[in-house]
Order: C-alpha cells, then sequence, then structure tokens
C-alpha cells in the first residue's frame, strides 16, 4: 500500500529503528546534529547508518545555526540529501547554504500566533521546503523536539507555494486529527514516537506512519 501521507521521522540514532521507520514507508529520515539535543549524532555515527538507508527514503540532518567549518564537515562526513536549518538563520543565510552546498534546504519556521505566519511566505522565497514547528518554549534549549503543539487551526485554511511540513506535538495518536485539520500532505515527529528523550520506539515508528496515512 502507497503512503499517501509523507512522514519523516527525526532524531534517529540507532540501526534498529532506522529500519523500522524505512520498513514502515518513511519517506525521509533525519540525524540531529545540535550538541544540546539528547538525539544527537556524532558524523561517525550518522555516516554508518546513512549509507544503509534505502534507495527512495531521503537523508536529511538538521543543524541549528551552523557555521560553514560546521556545514563542511558534515558534508564531508555524511552522504545526505538535504540540510534542514532549525536555527534562527536569516533568509539570506538559507539561500547562501542552499548555493554553497548544492543541497536542497527545508527552514524550520516556529509558530505560536498569527503574528509568525508571514515568516513562512519569507523563507519559503528562499527555502526548497518548509517545516511549520511549534515555537520552542521560552529560555528553553531546543528548537524543536519538545513535544509542543501549536494550534493548527491556524494554518488550516492556508497553503503556500513551496512543499511544507508539520510538525511540533505530533503523536500516533494525533497524527490523523492533523491531517484532517491543516490538510499537510507531510508530517514530521521526533518525542512523539520516542519512549524516553531520545530513544526511539520501533512499534511507536511504525504506529504513527500508520496513522498517518
Amino acid at each position: 500500500m502507497t503512503q499517501s501521507t509523507r512522514v519523516k521521522i527525526c532524531g534517529l540514532s540507532t540501526p534498529d529503528t532506522l529500519s523500522a521507520a524505512a520498513d514502515a514507508g518513511a519517506a525521509y529520515v533525519g540525524f540531529v546534529f545540535f550538541e544540546k539535543s539528547p538525539r544527537n549524532v556524532g558524523y561517525e555515527q550518522a555516516r554508518a547508518l546513512a549509507i544503509d538507508v534505502p534507495m527512495g527514503v531521503a537523508k536529511v540532518a538538521l543543524t541549528v545555526n551552523a557555521t560553514d567549518t560546521e556545514l563542511d564537515q558534515l558534508t564531508a562526513h555524511v552522504p545526505l540529501d538535504m540540510l534542514q536549518l532549525h536555527g534562527s538563520e536569516s533568509p539570506e543565510r538559507v539561500a547562501e547554504v542552499r548555493q554553497k552546498y548544492g543541497l536542497p534546504v527545508m527552514k524550520a519556521v516556529g509558530i505560536s500566533a498569527a503574528d509568525d505566519l508571514e515568516n513562512i511566505q519569507t523563507y519559503s522565497e528562499v527555502a526548497d521546503q518548509i517545516l511549520v514547528d511549534a515555537k520552542p518554549p521560552k529560555g528553553g534549549d531546543l528548537p524543536g523536539g519538545n513535544g509542543l503543539a501549536f494550534d493548527w487551526r491556524l494554518i488550516s485554511d492556508l497553503r503556500w507555494t513551496k512543499p511544507w511540513m508539520l510538525a511540533g506535538g505530533l503523536t500516533p495518536s494525533n497524527a490523523a486529527q492533523a491531517v484532517n485539520l491543516t490538510g499537510a500532505r507531510q508530517l514530521d515527529v521526533s518525542s512523539g514516537v520516542e519512549s524516553s528523550p531520545g530513544v526511539k520506539d520501533s512499534d511507536l515508528i511504525r504506529a504513527f506512519i500508520q496513522a498517518a496515512g
């Protein structure tokens, strides 16, 4: 059966959970390169995982305000299909990274109120995809993976010119509702398929992809 909603399982760090995601029909697998995150992986660890990803499943690297030096090392070590910029990168920086590294770029945009929505359009002009995520709590260490959702009704009637992915507080129990309410054709999940912070659960991964439809 073809998976109609494209799912990204982010923050993978073990061969078993990577296989579970790919076998269940994930369209993307994500590796986190951010030291403060419990999902952080090193370049060699990520390389070993990435080379086992089946053809047709996109390998995405999540970075946060990464420097050129860091991106140079990352792209030299790990075979990737996409860079995900999940920090406070400006539109100019997004365009620069996209041009320099020759990879599609997904930019995360945090949403908590209607005022934040115009940022989606701004970044749509320079990124290949947009990750529409919940804004992190004030003073929090993590820009994503916090298990928080925003009010999905804010985007229920909106459409953008670039492909976009919904993230933030998604779980196997609310994935179908999220798709129905927002019209999202792509979902991104991290903490919602974990048994504890940073520890992915293969059963939850399978349940999420099935629930997404």
